[in-house]
């Protein structure tokens, strides 16, 4: 009886890992594909290449897109918010600052819509929750701090985009409410096919991309980025809203610091030494604590507890033209996070 109910957590706390590890080596896959593509055409083709294929995903679902006007000017709002400006400023900063700096300044979104999380919900934070935001937060500025900070004279501009582009993802969470009721991959794709249709235009007049000589080590970059980090990633994330809670699935993002750092220390020669090595212990640590399954006498007032795995442990489809309720799903408001990087 007590084993039924932990096979599925370890297999949701499986695919953390590898959302982890997808979004941790993005930051890798934008380096190097800014060597040969300007930030704005790199974005417009990951927002791109990823809404084809998270559409080709919901093809194969039988699950159509919607066809309500108000959703689609919601998911171009979304799109602007979570993918658009966000996308496009990470990979403007990282011409300028190493990967090491973008996964330290990015780390703080759960952080964001952690408070965010509280002050819609009016429910205080359990002690659990706080201390593994404290070890989450320790371990990513001990794994990074060091090196980043010191070579932050003449880089504040690049540091301050990517703190923009975090407050941007926290926007995107609460904006991203007003799709609870549908099936997470339709505002996924959505939101993805709308930055595209932002953003191609943008890159056709301002980088004529026919007219840049991409190297294949930036091309492989850019696919990666698109089918894995962007559209494999989006997929996994969308789940883990539905079992392991909104800031149980944002702590991804301190998951995905010792996980970029090591990418970027592989393929990018970035250092790595002990307080890193103490850093990913309190990452993990911290991740641990956000992300274990509530017991009975924990849950918040007023709601179910955000890390509790849900019922339904598969996204079920809705209709494509109305809003109706998840089946089995009586809870009113669960914010919508926003995605990773």
């Amino acid at each position: 009886m007590s084993l039924k109910p932990r096979s599925p957590h370890r297999v949701e706390l499986a695919l953390l890992v590898l959302l982890s590890t997808l979004w941790g080596a993005s930051y890798t896959f934008i380096r190097v594909g800014v060597e040969t593509i300007p930030p704005l055409t790199l974005i417009a083709a990951r927002t791109a290449i990823a809404a084809t294929a998270l559409l080709a995903v919901l093809r194969w679902r039988g699950t159509p897109l919607p066809t309500s006007p108000t959703l689609w000017r919601r998911f171009f709002v979304q799109a602007c918010l979570n993918s658009v400006v966000p996308f496009t400023l990470i990979a403007w900063a990282e011409q300028r600052v190493g990967a090491g700096v973008a996964t330290l300044l990015n780390a703080s979104a759960p952080i964001f819509v952690f408070v965010l999380t509280r002050m819609l919900h009016s429910g205080p934070a359990t002690p659990r929750q706080l201390f593994g935001v404290a070890c989450g937060m320790a371990g990513t500025l001990l794994i990074v701090g060091i090196q980043a900070f010191a070579s932050v004279n003449g880089q504040v501009v690049a540091e301050l985009a990517i703190v923009a582009a975090t407050l941007c993802y926290a926007g995107a969470a609460v904006f991203g409410r007003t799709f609870e009721r549908l099936d997470p991959m339709l505002p996924a794709a959505g939101s993805l096919l709308a930055g595209a249709v932002v953003l191609a235009p943008l890159s056709l007049i301002v980088d004529r991309p026919w007219t840049l000589a991409v190297s294949p080590r930036s091309m492989l970059a850019l696919l990666c980025l698109a089918l894995f980090s962007t559209a494999l990633a989006l997929t996994l994330y969308f789940r883990l809203i539905r079992t392991l809670g909104t800031v149980g699935a944002t702590a991804q993002a301190y998951l995905r610091v010792p996980i970029g750092v090591a990418i970027g220390t592989a393929f990018l020669d970035e250092p790595i030494g002990w307080p890193t090595l103490g850093g990913v212990v309190l990452v993990m640590i911290g991740v641990a604590a956000m992300a274990r399954k509530s017991g009975a006498n924990e849950s918040a007032p007023n709601r179910a507890d955000e890390f509790a795995p849900s019922r339904a442990m598969e996204i079920a489809p809705t209709c494509a033209n109305e809003i109706a309720p998840t089946r089995g799903d009586s809870r009113r408001s669960r914010p919508f996070p926003s995605a990773g990087p």
